[in-house]
């Protein structure tokens, strides 16, 4: 159970896992203590029947369900394909599976929970708060530029904060070099550029269109900010992006069911499903070991602990978990807003009522949103593209009995 309303009332627990040297026998026994208080944050807190009953009738979860019932069924109704978990104070009032995960296998690859999906944009969750811990560690600083870590990257001036707050101005790496570069890279052994090669094109091939804006002018969402994120995590740490992350947030959470797309072992394909546009298969995209931006695979159950980590005062610092949560782009006058990593839904005073992030990619959408007030978390993945991954606003109803007035439902299919 999330206890009330302390998503705001954060305790400072600096957590440092494999970002520096190695540790002699104390050390270890201190990273291993760390690494067992996160997974206890991040694990479901066991309630006695009388704590389950009082909490179901606090908030009325037999009918929130029913509802919540219905509203997917006309979902499934209108295309959708994936996975779904709702949750209130620590309670799942809601998770089901629908559909096949490979189309192509028929009723022998149901949808199960431990279906991994492609997160895409959702992914960039993971890699705001590993550069967070970063900066905690001392590895970083938002003031640092690239150049820094990349001393040959041709865009000048632009630091860590922007890039986090997506205010680099920098194009999207998907569509800023020539097709030739594509062409000039492939080879047969390794035919996917990584990160790396996408950070040696930038400081070798004049990318066209050039920047879109100055540093820090205004607000302007590109992918290209978290793929360079990830180039600076590796850098910092010596690790890959995989390593990082995985040995400090997924593998310390407890979320073994999640992993990147770059990850080299064989378990990851048990029930890793596919995703779909309408009926067709979309085969492994150009820019899929491209990570950061997108790249991170999961189930309901491990975004549900990420959910109760980043609610549950482990992940970061106090102060360092809220700057994630300040809106950083008020050049559209909108309810709508974005942090660090995080988008945001602001109340009337322009403090956030909702915090989310959605994404899309290669016939993938998903949804994770949460609402730190009413302690409610709504999960959604999909693996055929369908645009009501992104409606939740009758979900929202239900959780807390009446949307934000003014408040639209969430379209973010342009976006990875």
């Amino acid at each position: 159970m999330v206890r009330t309303n302390q998503f705001w009332r954060w305790f400072s627990v600096v957590i440092v896992l494999g970002l520096g040297s190695s540790c002699g026998q104390n050390g270890q026994k201190e990273l291993n203590q760390s690494a067992r208080a996160l997974r206890s944050c991040a694990d479901e807190q066991i309630l006695t029947p009388r704590e389950q009953q009082a909490i179901r009738q606090q908030i009325n979860a037999d009918e929130k369900s029913r509802k919540i019932e219905e509203i997917f069924q006309q979902k499934v109704r209108q295309g959708f394909n994936g996975n779904v978990l709702v949750a209130q104070k620590g309670m799942v009032l809601y998770k089901h599976c629908f559909g096949l995960g490979h189309f192509e296998r028929g009723e022998r690859d149901t949808l199960a929970e431990d279906s991994k999906f492609q997160l895409a944009s959702l992914s960039k969750t993971f890699t705001a708060v590993g550069t967070l811990k970063l900066i905690e560690a001392g590895k970083l600083r938002l003031e640092d530029t690239i150049q820094k870590f990349y001393p040959d990257f041709p865009y000048h001036g632009i630091t860590i904060r922007d890039l986090l707050s997506h205010r680099s101005g920098l194009p999207n790496y998907a569509y800023a070099f020539d097709d030739s570069m594509k062409v000039n890279f492939y080879k047969k052994e390794k035919p996917y550029p990584t990160n790396a090669v996408i950070m040696h094109w930038f400081a070798t091939v004049k990318p066209t269109p050039p920047r879109y804006n100055v540093p820090g002018r205004g607000f302007s969402y590109s992918n290209t900010n978290y793929m360079v994120l990830a180039s600076i995590i590796e850098k910092a740490t010596g690790q890959s992006y995989e390593a990082f992350i995985r040995r400090n947030i997924f593998e310390p959470l407890g979320m073994h069911q999640t992993f990147v797309a770059t990850t080299r072992n064989d378990s990851i394909n048990h029930h890793r499903t596919a995703g779909y546009q309408w009926n067709r298969r979309i085969p492994k995209d150009y820019y899929d070991d491209v990570v950061g931006d997108k790249g991170i695979y999961s189930t309901t159950g491990d975004l549900f602990r990420w959910y109760r980590a980043l609610n549950g005062d482990c992940l970061l610092q106090k102060k360092t978990l809220a700057e994630a949560f300040v809106p950083r782009s008020f050049e559209r006058k909108g309810a709508k807003n974005y942090g660090y990593g995080f988008r945001m839904m602001l109340n009337e005073v322009n403090q956030p009522e909702y915090i989310y992030h959605s994404g899309w990619w290669k016939g993938y959408n998903t949804m994770f949103w949460f609402s730190p007030k009413d302690e409610y978390v709504i999960i959604i993945l999909g693996n055929k593209y369908n645009k009501t991954v992104y409606r939740v606003k009758e979900l929202i109803d239900v959780l807390n009995g009446g949307a934000k007035e003014g408040m639209t439902d969430q379209d973010d299919e342009a976006e990875i």
